[in-house]
């Protein structure tokens, strides 16, 4: 969050952040959001996901002045803190997104930015309406149906980051523990599948 603190504050009123979290409950973001300004929304069933085809996270979008999509899903990290795990440099973005706000450039045409994200499957629509179920039924107290949802919705969405990390803490697992590393192996392992551009097709 520091990162694109610091980039909202460097463009002004010539930019918006606004950050959504896929946490269960404001306690769970509180800490990450310390001296941040821009709006941090909650969205604990996930619709963002769903009407976006969001697969991981962090995923940035723009959107202009328009309410126009100008560049689709695609990774991007405020700062370099995950670049030795992830391989990927929060630099390039943050100068595309300085470009783009001060002169109108935009590193993906039109015609490309529609074909850059695929519909989500049927199966990972299903995913999503399971994993949705069952944090409903965690919070009224249901941990039996809770964890039935969650395992039908990893099984549905094997490589998808926003439900299968996303349960882990909702089930007492770590999701930066070694359950991650597995996860994150297997989604190597799987071609690493994703909605969206990736992050050299993104700058």
């Amino acid at each position: 969050m520091p990162g694109w603190q610091a980039l909202q504050d460097e463009l002004g009123d010539g930019l918006t952040v606004v950050a959504v979290a896929i946490d269960d409950s404001p306690d769970d973001v509180r800490p990450w959001v310390e001296n941040i300004t821009f709006p941090v929304l909650i969205d604990p069933n996930h619709l963002l996901t769903e009407l976006y085809a969001i697969s991981n996270v962090p995923t940035v979008i723009w959107i202009d002045e328009d309410d126009r999509i100008v560049r689709p899903n695609g990774v991007a990290f405020g700062t370099d803190m995950f670049k030795d795990f992830t391989g990927v440099e929060a630099g390039p973005h943050m100068d595309a997104v300085r470009r783009w706000v001060r002169g109108g450039e935009l590193p993906i045409v039109a015609d490309e930015a529609r074909r850059a994200v695929g519909d989500l499957s049927s199966d990972e629509v299903l995913a999503r309406l399971h994993f949705r179920v069952a944090a409903q039924a965690r919070r009224r107290g249901d941990d039996v149906t809770a964890r039935r949802h969650f395992a039908l919705a990893g099984e549905l969405a094997p490589n998808d980051f926003t439900i299968r990390r996303a349960t882990m803490p909702l089930v007492g697992g770590d999701p930066f523990g070694q359950e991650f590393f597995d996860l994150y192996q297997d989604w190597q392992r799987a071609g690493s599948p994703y909605h969206g551009l990736s992050a050299s097709d993104a700058t």
